[in-house]
């Protein structure tokens, strides 16, 4: 597809106008992400995916390793503070966005198409200001589009060696998520459909595309080798599991989507996505059916997901730029089909006009307005005050001598370890499992000393502590609050007389991670009764603690 003028000559006064304001806007809301990203506390999240850039593992239980090199990369230019965790993502949206120039760039030529690629993330909330949260999917984006990338050029050159590109940045999405396989579907009808199909099936270059992918994904096959496969058992039980029908679940994917992508992006991007799958299926074009179906499928599987399954916020992420692009392409697409051109600019404009007004609000609620308008379920807030909780269990700690700090969920354990930096050993006592090939936390500082447990009421009084010999004296209580709202209560205690033990045995409840716990049984331990084993446990007490979970 080739749309007129073409910027490959130097375009006049009126044809560079939109790209001073695309770049000028673009600089704007960078500096903005870059003032959120330093004024806004890390969310637990992201201070868990901190603690594993702190780590030699080669995986990790949750998610492959991109993410924690992200972190890495950004830490090792500003240390360890806020932006430094966050600029990773920083990076990776512009990364994107360059991306998406030249993908719109050689399939249009049309500067106007390419300035509205551009800036259709930064209306999004998801990319506009969440790009500066740093997540798998923020690792993964840069690489899937570098992919999408790769297989355009090599739609309009014919060159297969593109494919290799192609392999090399899929296993780069890969290790960093791997939800980047629900683009197979796309690339696999990005082969088969055209009628170029027989040329690259007797071509070795798609083989060794996948060979390539694998090679580079391999680091997450060799940990979940080592580790009983791990990882794909816990996403498996995330992604085959099912509650029921629900219509609050389908309700919140929908309503996710229309306020993170955009109330008016979201029909304008998907109207255009509907019209390229059917011109692109119609017409067999190749860049067409990739671009389309590698949006609307995982939107389809996601919306399936939603009716038994409340989908999180981030999975849809890595889908949309694609969507971006497949919706600045259309534009300048549909006047040669004989669409009106007003009409399609006008929604356009309002889209980008009323997503990053959107943006911008959300970004001055956050950083510079004292309310709290949702309450608890504010996003932000639900997961902000960490720090009241971190002053009050130093306090514990000086009081009464303790050396290390014990949690019961990763989302404490995550929080304390940023806040302390280091200065105290902090275990997560149980869901070891998630901790497999972490280095040793400091276990002479433990072992023989008393520690200090800081746990979210009510899960200071779980089953689990059936489990645990230690001997607990209650040190008083700590509230989290955000801008004036109770978020969560901590309770402290003294625990004496025990030391965690860092490896249980896999059987053992103690290493379990929760979304495993609601489909296996903990079998009754063996443990003779040594610190380092914990005591004895019966069936029940097994059962009552996965019932708990």
């Amino acid at each position: 597809m080739t749309i007129a003028p073409d910027i490959t000559v130097k375009p006049d006064g009126a044809l560079r106008r939109p790209l001073v304001i695309a770049v000028l806007v673009i600089a704007a809301m960078t500096v903005l992400r870059i003032i959120y990203a330093s004024a806004i506390e890390l969310r637990t999240d992201e201070a868990y995916y901190w603690t594993w850039s702190k780590e030699g593992a080669l995986s990790f239980l949750d998610h492959p390793p991109g993410i924690a090199w992200l972190i890495r990369f950004g830490t090792a230019i500003f240390g360890d503070t806020v932006l430094g965790v966050r600029f990773g993502g920083i990076v990776a949206m512009l990364v994107t966005q360059l991306l998406l120039a030249d993908i719109v760039r050689r399939l249009t030529h049309d500067v106007r198409a390419i300035m509205v690629a551009v800036l259709m993330p930064e209306a999004a909330l998801y990319y506009g200001l969440l790009m500066a949260k740093v997540a798998p999917d923020v690792a993964m984006i840069p690489f899937a589009m570098a992919m999408m990338w790769s297989l355009v050029r090599l739609a309009q050159g014919g060159d297969g060696r593109w494919w290799l590109a192609a392999g090399l940045f899929a296993g780069l999405s890969l290790l960093s998520k791997f939800t980047a396989i629900m683009f197979a579907p796309a690339v696999a009808a990005f082969l088969l459909v055209p009628d170029w199909r027989t040329r690259w099936l007797r071509s070795p270059h798609p083989y060794l595309a996948v060979l390539i992918a694998v090679a580079v994904f391999s680091p997450v096959l060799i940990w979940n080798a080592q580790h009983d496969w791990a990882s794909f058992r816990f996403q498996g039980v995330r992604a085959t599991a099912n509650y029921g029908i629900s219509l609050r679940t389908i309700g919140d994917y929908i309503g996710l989507q229309f306020g993170l992508v955009g109330f008016v992006m979201l029909p304008v991007v998907l109207s255009a996505l509907v019209m390229t799958a059917w011109r692109g299926y119609r017409a067999r074009e190749p860049v067409a059916i990739l671009l389309s179906t590698a949006v609307l499928v995982p939107f389809v599987y996601f919306f399936f997901k939603s009716l038994t399954l409340r989908v999180g916020d981030t999975w849809p992420m890595f889908m949309w730029p694609v969507g971006f692009a497949a919706a600045a392409v259309n534009l300048a697409v549909l006047p040669k089909e004989g669409w009106s051109a007003r009409s399609s600019i006008f929604w356009v404009n309002a889209a980008l006009v009323s997503g990053i007004a959107f943006v911008v609000i959300v970004f001055l609620y956050y950083v510079a307005a004292p309310w709290n308008l949702l309450g608890k379920m504010d996003p932000i807030g639900a997961e902000a005050g960490y720090d009241q909780v971190a002053a009050r269990a130093q306090a514990a700690l000086d009081e009464t001598g303790a050396t290390w700090i014990a949690t019961t969920d990763y989302r404490t354990y995550a929080m304390m370890r940023w806040l302390f930096r280091g200065k105290v050993p902090v275990v997560e006592i149980n869901e070891r499992g998630r901790f497999q090939d972490f280095r040793d936390p400091g276990i002479d500082r433990i072992r023989g000393h008393a520690g200090l447990y800081v746990g979210r009421q009510p899960d200071d009084h779980s089953p689990l502590w059936e489990l645990i010999p230690a001997m607990r004296e209650q040190l008083g209580q700590v509230e989290r609050r955000w801008r004036g709202v109770l978020i969560d209560t901590y309770t402290l205690d003294k625990l004496t007389g025990w030391t965690p033990e860092l490896s249980p045995p896999k059987d053992s409840p103690l290493f379990q991670w929760r979304v495993l716990a609601l489909r296996v049984t903990p079998p009754p331990l063996s443990a003779a009764a040594d610190p380092l084993r914990g005591p004895t446990v019966s069936a029940a007490a097994a059962r009552r603690m996965a019932a708990a979970w």
